[in-house]
């Protein structure tokens, strides 16, 4: 008997202890697990605006009455140019002329234009002649040649008072550079002239004029000289 009780008492404990041991793991267990929570915010709404359907239709009407003001416009200038005659005979007469006129002015720009035929003159030399003794004015019969140059005398000056069939005068402005050469001659206009050809003549003995080489000269010397023309 006392074996039979001490075996069940034993037991009895066994069994205790594992249940002590069971529930203290489980305690244990519990305590060392971590709860994750996870939380999520909702998307954040955007706020979209609307569009301003007012402003575009505004847009819409006010382009629309543009063109129907334009298109009444057209139809305006067209009808006044149907009934009003002016449009059907003066007018398309205006627009020829003009076109005929641009037409004529292309031909004259596209012409060449013709060189100058050089005459020949006669030359009066002053080459090896003292300075002082040199006057500024040349006779050819009854015609002369009278130029003004300050402190400056000619080397070589053609007389083409010989070539007119006609009298007249014609001045000539010149610029002489420090060499003596004329650089630039330019006939004055002059009325009354019965040969046109005078102002050429003119320009053409003056431009092969020379005079004397002076360093002290301006750079550009401006001067005159005076042609007067006897009918031959």
């Amino acid at each position: 008997m006392y074996g039979v009780m001490g075996t069940l008492i034993f037991h009895i404990l066994l069994m205790t202890g594992f249940w002590i041991e069971e529930l203290h793991f489980k305690i244990k267990t519990e305590k060392e697990e971590t709860i994750l929570l996870d939380f999520v915010l909702p998307p954040e709404k955007v706020d979209t605006p609307e569009p301003e359907k007012t402003q575009g239709n505004k847009n819409s009407t006010d382009q629309k009455n543009t063109y129907d003001q334009n298109m009444g416009s057209n139809r305006a200038v067209n009808d006044a140019m149907k009934k009003d005659k002016f449009f059907d005979a003066s007018y398309k007469h205006d627009i020829e002329e003009a076109e005929k006129m641009v037409s004529n002015v292309n031909k004259q720009l596209s012409k060449k234009i013709p060189q100058t035929k050089k005459f020949e003159m006669p030359e009066a030399v002053t080459e090896g002649q003292n300075p002082d003794s040199i006057k500024n004015t040349i006779y050819s019969g009854k015609s002369n040649i009278h130029y003004f140059l300050e402190n400056r005398f000619h080397v070589r000056l053609p007389i083409p008072v010989f070539l007119a069939k006609s009298g007249g005068s014609i001045t000539v402005d010149i610029q002489v550079d420090r060499a003596g050469n004329v650089i630039k001659a330019e006939a004055r206009s002059s009325n009354n002239l019965k040969d046109p050809m005078l102002p050429l003549y003119a320009t053409q003995a003056a431009e092969r004029t020379v005079f004397n080489s002076d360093q002290k000269a301006p750079s550009v010397q401006r001067g005159t000289i005076t042609y007067r023309f006897v009918a031959q």
